[in-house]
């Protein structure tokens, strides 16, 4: 029951971000750090792009800017995904090595990996 207690005091918290000029306040169902985290990371991509965007024109809407935000985002985020996909087969293919070396040294089988607590 303290489980349920503490998700439904993370669904009442309510995060407020300052964009463009105006507030706006949403409930989150994350924790208060990790939803401010969020909000934080948006407004920072939001004001380099206004930022890289000041010089090369006089008026750039709210929504172009947000969306250009959005799309760095989105791609940060793919580009992460790829390097965590490789490190994922990278390990399993090192792991796979590994367990071939055993395997190799131990045609017997009698190689045990105990878990951590177990005795011999």
């Amino acid at each position: 029951m303290e489980k349920k207690d503490r998700k439904r005091r993370f669904v009442e918290q309510l995060v407020t971000i300052e964009l463009f000029g105006q507030t706006y306040t949403f409930k989150s169902e994350s924790e208060t750090a990790r939803a401010q985290e969020v909000v934080d990371f948006l407004v920072k991509e939001v004001t380099k792009v206004e930022e890289q965007l000041k010089t090369q024109t006089a008026h750039i809407s709210k929504l172009a800017v947000l969306l250009l935000a959005t799309l760095n985002i989105v791609n940060e985020y793919f580009e992460w995904k790829r390097t965590y996909t490789i490190l994922l087969e990278n390990i399993t293919d090192r792991s796979d090595h590994l367990i071939q070396l055993l395997d190799e040294n131990d045609p017997s089988g009698d190689f045990v990996i105990l878990q951590p607590g177990t005795e011999p």
